[in-house]
């Protein structure tokens, strides 16, 4: 669904980056901020008014915002829907998860009529945007610390009665790691893990030379950092570290992910907390 790709991330749109500043810090309030401080936040971005408005409404469209007054002033909150895909997006974004290859795999077994194709394309998608990797047509294939979130996806999305699954262990005969660039798009993983890279490294080895760190300037750095961040726990289902490539850069990528966060997470915070203080004109 369209919905939850804004939340998992396309690329720095204005919609992305409106949902990583709500993702971020509408939560702690309640889940509403008002237009006027989204768009004195977007324009740190980049973004000018007409592009945040014009976002926030397709936002509400996808039933993602809702519109609600506070005290006369004009504001967005987060629906339920919302809500929900943003807890679970935490668990991604925030936690470094790899398997073991004792884990164990979860297998998706499912089959859909002809008669409901539309059911078909959002399972796939949906097993997709989980993580799984594709073994046959109707069988998809994850680590197994993946069921509590395939489990509640799915029954929230009304997919569940299609779908079987099953955990299981590989006894024979093909070596894992042979199949899984078959079943997953490691080679495209890599490269967007490398676009990472090359983007955020420089960021992250200015932030470790300076002497003082601008609220203001560590707000825009850590919004498009993390907007960018978060497709990639997505892409990534967390293969133990045995069946991938010798030169897997994803481990790096975290690691710089993981330091910008820790450095720029505070003072972005701050300058937040500063535009929500000022009164709207």
């Amino acid at each position: 669904m369209a919905d939850d790709e804004e939340f998992t991330g396309r690329g720095q749109t204005p919609r992305a980056l409106i949902v990583t500043v709500y993702g971020l810090y509408a939560r702690e309030a309640g889940g509403w901020m008002s237009v006027a401080s989204v768009i004195r936040l977007l324009a740190r971005c980049g973004v000018d008014a007409p592009s945040v408005r014009s976002a926030v409404f397709r936002l509400k469209r996808s039933g993602l915002l809702v519109s609600e007054k506070k005290d006369g002033v004009a504001g967005y909150a987060l629906s339920d829907d919302g809500t929900a895909i943003l807890r679970e997006g935490d668990r991604r974004i925030f936690e470094r998860r790899r398997a073991t290859l004792n884990d164990g795999w979860l297998l998706a077994v499912f089959s859909v009529p002809e008669s409901e194709r539309d059911k078909r394309h959002q399972l796939r998608s949906r097993l997709s945007w989980l993580g799984f990797g594709t073994v046959s047509a109707g069988v998809w294939i994850a680590p197994s610390h993946l069921l509590e979130e395939t489990r509640e996806v799915l029954t929230r999305h009304g997919l569940a009665s299609y779908v079987n699954l099953f955990e299981s262990h590989h006894v024979g005969f093909a070596d894992i790691a042979g199949q899984a660039p078959a079943w997953w798009d490691l080679a495209r993983l890599q490269t967007l893990y490398q676009d990472f890279l090359d983007r955020y490294r420089p960021v992250l080895d200015r932030y470790r030379q300076a002497e003082e760190i601008d609220p203001a300037e560590a707000f825009t750095d850590y919004i498009g950092a993390l907007t960018d961040w978060r497709r990639l726990p997505y892409s990534d289902p967390g293969l133990a570290v045995e069946v991938l490539p010798a030169d897997w850069n994803g481990a790096r990528a975290a690691d710089a992910f993981f330091e910008l966060h820790e450095r720029l997470a505070k003072p972005a915070h701050e300058f937040v907390e500063s535009v929500l203080r000022t009164p709207a004109e």
